[in-house]
């Protein structure tokens, strides 16, 4: 689409909401129809059909909460509140505008958004914006990579990508540290800087539309035939490069007599006891082996382009593993497999990997390898039945698989694996 769609024609309308005294200095931008037609696309069906003739529709579904206005908004800081002009009858509507809405416990660390939909007394404009606004949280399991990148980074590519960066993010639950991390992201989806609402908690911003939420595609997904249609894993590597200013596309342009492996190191849970001995056996099979412990991680603009530089990502199940991203297309990741977190570790790392462009090898661990053997003994259902375990609840399995379990790998039988990995290596495309 010409770049020219994407700018505003710059007209300017008199509010006539109810409760304005000052009309002259009370302007609000009216939306472009381009812009309208890229808010249509985040929505279809009935959902379609109800923005086109009110201006204002919601969607739901089991992750995420989504609703669009496509006439002029006021969002108060101060109760986050955003009102929507309507001729209807008032209605009231809470969201929380994160994409983990089926979990309560990352829920309960997002603050709500109050949408005011109907014929009010609205606040007068202070601070009058020419784009539409996002508004998303940076609350829920922030600080975590895998949250992260799963339920804010990818979910706001998906759904704001195709503005062409002219939206403006109000990040409500705003961190300063989440917004440093990730600010390659952020001014690579919007030509401006973001709106912390705390930090002018009395003023009154008016948009001429926005997007309260995000799109949520499934677990470190992007499906290119979902709303807004047309954004692939591909797609959102090829913007991590240019975000990123990583230079290599595929594993067969890296040039270098020792390939580089990088093996995530944890420290908590899921720890492997043995982690020196794997070393020297991938030293030995000729890697340069790079032990990277989360405090390298933290920072992301220099662990991208060290990801990047790699051909073999190797770590225990955990959220190390989401740097998968930055691979090159044709690189291995290997996940460890501890015991009891197969379907976990399949399907939150292992399965996104294909459409990541990324060769992947799972190494599942024995019950000698875990140290709940040594806890619990042979014949206890948490080595023989872990299915009874989680039948308890997923704090209970979690309790015990994920927090209370550390590994000792059989160093001779890990070596197949890191050895096939090699092979695999130069690949120009994933394993099917």
């Amino acid at each position: 689409m010409a770049l020219e769609l994407f700018h505003f024609e710059g007209k300017q309308k008199l509010s006539d909401w109810r409760g304005i005294h000052n009309k002259k200095a009370d302007r609000t931008i009216e939306i472009n129809e381009s812009v309208k037609l890229l808010l249509r696309r985040l929505v279809r069906g009935e959902d379609r059909i109800k923005l086109d003739t009110t201006g204002f529709s919601c969607h739901t579904d089991l992750h995420s909460e989504l609703c669009l206005v496509n006439k002029p908004v006021r969002i108060d800081n101060s109760g986050l509140t955003i009102y929507v002009p309507s001729s209807q009858s008032y209605v009231n509507r809470t969201l929380k505008p994160y994409a983990n809405r089926d979990d309560g416990t990352a829920m309960s660390r997002v603050s709500p958004v109050k949408i005011v939909n109907g014929d009010v007394n609205a606040p007068a404009c202070r601070i009058t914006h020419d784009a539409p606004a996002v508004v998303f949280s940076s609350g829920g399991f922030t600080g975590n990579v895998f949250h992260e990148i799963n339920e804010v980074i990818i979910p706001l590519f998906i759904t704001t990508r195709h503005f062409r960066s002219r939206l403006k993010f109000l990040i409500t639950d705003y961190k300063p540290w989440w917004v440093s991390k990730y600010s390659k992201v952020l001014t690579h989806l919007s030509h401006y800087e973001a709106i912390n609402p705390a930090a002018n908690g009395n003023a009154v911003h008016c948009f001429p539309g926005a997007v309260i939420g995000l799109v949520y595609h499934g677990k470190l997904a992007l499906n290119a035939t979902d709303i807004p249609g047309g954004y692939s894993a591909f797609d959102f590597k090829h913007f991590l490069r240019e975000s990123y200013n990583l230079k290599i596309k595929n594993v067969s342009e890296i040039k270098r007599e020792k390939p580089i492996l990088i093996l995530i190191s944890r420290k908590k849970s899921r720890v492997v006891s043995n982690e020196n001995e794997i070393v020297v056996m991938m030293e030995e099979l000729g890697f340069e082996v790079v032990v990277t412990r989360p405090n390298r991680m933290s920072n992301l603009n220099k662990f991208a382009a060290l990801v990047n530089s790699c051909s073999v990502l190797v770590g225990a199940h955990g959220a190390g593993l989401t740097n998968q991203v930055f691979l090159p297309d044709g690189a291995v990741m290997v996940q460890v497999v501890p015991l009891g977190l197969e379907w976990a570790s399949t399907n939150y790392y292992g399965a996104p990997t294909k459409e990541m462009g990324v060769q992947y090898l799972e190494y599942k661990i024995e019950p000698e390898e875990s140290s709940l053997m040594q806890t619990y003994g042979r014949d206890h259902p948490v080595i023989t039945d872990p299915a009874s375990v989680f039948a308890k609840g997923y704090y209970a399995a979690r309790a015990v698989y994920i927090d209370a379990q550390n590994l000792k790998i059989n160093v001779k039988r890990f070596k197949e694996t890191v050895v096939q990995a090699k092979e695999l290596i130069g690949r120009s495309s994933p394993l099917n």
